[in-house]
């Protein structure tokens, strides 16, 4: 006697196999009933935990062809190890996606001034800006900006973002800010006179930033009132080593840089 599949729907109408992905901490799915998008941060006997860019938690069923993955659908399985995952976290506090690439680069922009902000903001937010598909410029002084600005013409599709030095309205260089300041392109900037005070005191081994008198240079001020080599080159770079992540900035100095990650990353 002939065998006959139990299942009688014709093969043109069954649905087509669909990947398993095991639901490791990072991987970023889309929920598409609800076009919520986010990482996973736990999975637990029949659900999965995602969280957005956000913060925001969302909890979802493990069900068949239930998630898509870079637009594809695939079926979201517990991993093979059984027990609850647990994130890991970018320097800037963010869901790491582990293995993620990094994405072709937007046409918007951030410059920064000066080359140890630069290092400072590639070095707590690098992966985000990478997966974001964000390029920094290093912008070495305010008073190029109007040139830089002119020649990037920032649009809907290619905003400009930017961060200055110690930006106090009325200054030359609140007045250059403001004069290209538009709906495409956005300036901040932070309120410290260098960005070294922007790494928090106890991070580098200090009670306090010292004050250097008006007219001083101020890194040079800074070596002299703690007893530090006046080397402010090799000084920065081991001021740099000791910052791990944003837990070791200060807060006016984060707010500035996430403003400007979602100005150039919204459309």
């Amino acid at each position: 006697m002939r065998q006959y599949s139990a299942d009688l729907t014709p093969p043109w109408k069954r649905p087509k196999p669909v990947p398993e992905v095991p639901a490791e901490a990072g991987l970023v799915v889309e929920e598409p009933g609800t076009g919520f998008c986010g990482a996973v941060i736990r999975c637990e006997a029949g659900t999965v935990t995602l969280e957005d860019r956000y913060g925001k938690h969302r909890v979802f069923p493990l069900e068949p062809r239930g998630f898509l993955l870079e637009g594809r659908v695939v079926t979201l399985v517990r991993p093979a190890s059984g027990g609850p995952v647990r994130p890991t976290r970018t320097a800037s506090g963010s869901v790491a996606v582990p293995g993620a690439r990094a994405r072709v680069a937007r046409a918007g922009r951030i410059y920064v001034e000066g080359r140890h902000d630069a290092e400072l903001v590639e070095k707590v937010w690098g992966d985000d800006l990478r997966v974001e598909g964000v390029v920094v410029e290093y912008l070495e002084g305010v008073d190029g900006l109007p040139a830089i600005v002119a020649e990037f013409a920032p649009g809907p599709d290619a905003k400009l973002g930017v961060l200055v030095d110690h930006l106090v309205p009325g200054t030359k260089e609140w007045r250059i800010a403001r004069s290209v300041t538009s709906e495409h392109a956005l300036v901040v900037g932070h309120p410290y006179i260098d960005i070294w005070e922007a790494v928090k005191p106890s991070s580098v081994g200090i009670e306090a930033w010292p004050r250097v008198p008006h007219g001083q240079d101020w890194k040079t001020g800074v070596c002299r009132a703690l007893g530090w080599p006046e080397n402010t080159g090799a000084v920065w770079q081991a001021i740099l080593k000791r910052v791990g992540s944003y837990k070791d900035l200060e807060p006016e100095l984060l707010g500035r840089v996430e403003e400007l990650i979602d100005f150039v990353t919204t459309p």
